[in-house]
């Protein structure tokens, strides 16, 4: 608890990760969903761009790093944050954090089929309360599902947790190292922003500028900002310093603080049955991938990170 630094690293990303769907569903209001996720990857890029020129580590990665690079941009950014970005135009920022925390559920079950993780009762456990957790959200809302924009909105965040759990089983089974994290960011930021703004042109509609608020362009500068750049770079400095199990406890934090805002500043309606399964999906994947380390003080070693 002296180490301020990590302190303040490990709240900004409990925090303002948190306040990522907010940010989206704001941004979402004038500005197509595309257009909100390209032009937030792209200003994060320049932002990394001008953070290496000033650390002179700019650098050509060589063709193979660049391709695991695009892979991990294609799943993790493009596809999983653009799909939820866009699913934000259909849903509520509560709904759209709450199925996005069951992207674990999907990320266990993928490395158990890979063979990198066994499954055991205590996973069962865990898979089951998730499970029972959507039944809650969708057992009474079925109906719902026959409404088109709702149902496009639930297809499209299905899409971005696949996404997700894709990038993270990939980047987990090829065990990918670098010595400086700024640099692969700045090379997935750029791909993302550039696919997603010619994406942005071909599929939004009504995508009149002039239309545009404040209120959503500033949420987008918010975004690529303190959800972006910020946040990951705080978070790759608290995995210098403590372990990435330990690091995932922040899901928890991120979901619970992303639905209270929703509900205090949107005004979205959050009854019972959503926080009681709000409740059993955040158990079920917290006993998923609970270890003893979690809660253990331990010293990790610091590695060059190029932070």
């Amino acid at each position: 608890m002296k180490d301020y630094k990590l302190i303040l690293a490990i709240l900004t990303v409990a925090i303002v990760w948190g306040t990522t769907f907010l940010s989206i569903r704001i941004a979402v209001e004038t500005m197509p969903g595309w257009f909100v996720a390209g032009i937030r990857q792209s200003l994060a890029a320049i932002i990394m761009l001008l953070i290496l020129i000033y650390k002179k580590q700019f650098k050509w990665i060589g063709r193979k790093n660049l391709t695991y690079q695009m892979v991990i941009s294609s799943l993790m950014l493009i596809t999983a944050n653009g799909m939820t970005t866009v699913a934000e135009e259909h849903v509520t920022s509560s709904l759209a954090s709450l199925i996005t925390s069951c992207s674990p559920i999907l990320v266990f079950l993928g490395s158990v089929a890979l063979g990198i993780q066994k499954f055991s009762a205590k996973a069962l456990v865990g898979v089951g309360l998730c499970f029972s957790g959507i039944l809650i959200i969708f057992g009474d809302g079925l109906v719902d599902l026959k409404n088109p924009d709702y149902a496009t909105g639930i297809f499209y965040l299905l899409i971005a947790i696949i996404g997700w759990a894709a990038g993270t089983i990939y980047t987990k089974k090829l065990n990918i190292k670098s010595d400086n994290i700024i640099l692969n960011l700045f090379y997935q930021f750029a791909f993302a922003g550039i696919v997603q703004i010619i994406f942005a042109f071909l599929f939004a509609e009504n995508y009149n500028f002039e239309n545009w608020n404040i209120r959503s362009i500033s949420a987008v500068f918010y975004l690529a900002i303190f959800g972006s750049v910020i946040t990951f770079l705080a978070f790759y400095y608290a995995l210098t310093k403590v372990s990435p199990v330990q690091i995932s406890i922040l899901i928890y934090v991120n979901t619970i603080i992303s639905i209270l805002l929703s509900w205090l500043i949107l005004n979205e309606e959050i009854t019972f049955k959503f926080i009681m399964a709000a409740f059993l999906i955040i158990l079920g994947v917290f006993i998923i991938n609970y270890n003893k380390e979690m809660f253990k003080s331990q010293k990790v070693r610091n590695e060059k990170t190029g932070l």
